[in-house]
Order: structure tokens, then C-alpha cells, then sequence
């Protein structure tokens, strides 16, 4: 992938963000431990407020982020911009105000590949110290790949028919972020394709069950 940024601009990016946000990334993290808390505690009461969660993740990826730092190198960043945003309307729209989103931590394979995914973006900033990457200059929590991660993993825990237009955005930024993973070195991000891949599989399924005509 050609990228129109060196990998050290790359992290040069984190670096302003974490000095500028630290505060926020860090108060961010702890507010999600204590949702996703809530939700093993409490089951689908939580949802909305769950929910609610996911559309600041994503908002506030897709400003602080994409539009005030990620554009310095990436005109694309107002377009990736965008997306954020839109996902962030949505699971605001129907989680929250239209509570068509329900999260359950069934005891299923996708819940259990579910938790594992929101524990994986809950412990992304230490996986990238583990991995070699230096504080600053390194992606911590509330960027997007570790939201992306999180994302995936909570709608495993949806059934298909609800998660399916909610995973649009999460899919494809998991092939946008997880091809520049490659082409960065920024090994926790690999983790990219395995979440991407799993949520399209779960919001198809209903889909490959169903009989074909005539059978």
C-alpha cells in the first residue's frame, strides 16, 4: 500500500494526541472498563448506555483524531472523518434513541469471540508497549483501530439482524486500517482483519442458513 506518510509521521500524529488528550484518553478508558462492567453485571439494561459509549468512541475518532491531527498527513483523513461521524449518528439513532440495539453476553461462540475482542481493545495501549512502541509516539485509546476493535467485539454480542447496518462502517475501516497495519508495523493493529472478518461473518449467517429455493 502507498501511503502518503512515512511511518515516523505516523507516529508523530499519536504523539500530539496523546499530549494533547491524555486526559481525556485516559478517562475515556476507564468510562469503558466501567460500561463493559455494567454490562456483565446488568445484561441488556445496559445497552443504551452502551451504545451511547460506542457513538462518543466514534465521534470523537473521527474529530479529534482524523479532523484536527490526522490531516496534517492524510487528506483522506476528512473523508475517514465522515465515516466516524455517520457511525457515531447511527449507534446514537438506534441505540440510544431508537433502543433497537441490544447487547447480551450470551454464552455463545460469537459472545465469547466477543469479549475477547472488547478485552483486546481494552488492553491495546499496553499490547503496543509489549509490541515495542514507545509512549507518546504510539496509538493508545480513542483512535481508530482500537474503537474499531471494540466495536466488533460488542456487536458480536447483537443479534445479526440488528447489528448488520452497524457493522458496515466497522468492516470496512477494518480492511482500511488493518492493510496499513501491514504496511506501519503497528502490530496491535493486526488484529484488525480477525475482528473485521468475524463480525461480517456473524451478520451474514442468518443469510448462509437460510434454505435456497425449491429445497
Amino acid at each position: 500500500m502507498n501511503l502518503p506518510f512515512t511511518h515516523e509521521q505516523f507516529l508523530d500524529v499519536f504523539a500530539v494526541y496523546n499530549r494533547l488528550f491524555g486526559l481525556v484518553v485516559f478517562l475515556l478508558w476507564a468510562g469503558t472498563l466501567a460500561v463493559l462492567a455494567s454490562l456483565w453485571r446488568r445484561g441488556p439494561a445496559s445497552s443504551p448506555m452502551l451504545a451511547g459509549l460506542l457513538a462518543f468512541h466514534w465521534a470523537w475518532s473521527g474529530i479529534a483524531y482524523h479532523l484536527l491531527l490526522f490531516r496534517a498527513i492524510n487528506p483522506a483523513a476528512v473523508l475517514f472523518a465522515a465515516l466516524f461521524v455517520a457511525q457515531a449518528a447511527l449507534l446514537a439513532w438506534r441505540g440510544v434513541v431508537g433502543r433497537q440495539v441490544v447487547f447480551s453476553p450470551a454464552r455463545s461462540g460469537w459472545g465469547a469471540l466477543g469479549t475477547v475482542l472488547a478485552g483486546y481493545a481494552l488492553a491495546y495501549p499496553g499490547i503496543g508497549l509489549l509490541t515495542g512502541l514507545r509512549y507518546p509516539r504510539m496509538p493508545t485509546f480513542g483512535v481508530p483501530c482500537p474503537t474499531t476493535i471494540l466495536t466488533a467485539g460488542l456487536l458480536l454480542l447483537v443479534p445479526a439482524r440488528e447489528a448488520r447496518l452497524l457493522a458496515v462502517i466497522p468492516v470496512l475501516w477494518s480492511a482500511i486500517g488493518g492493510s496499513a497495519a501491514f504496511s506501519l508495523g503497528i502490530r496491535p493493529d493486526l488484529a484488525l482483519p480477525i475482528a473485521g472478518t468475524a463480525l461480517l461473518l456473524h451478520t451474514l449467517e442468518p443469510a448462509r442458513r437460510q434454505p435456497s429455493p425449491g429445497s
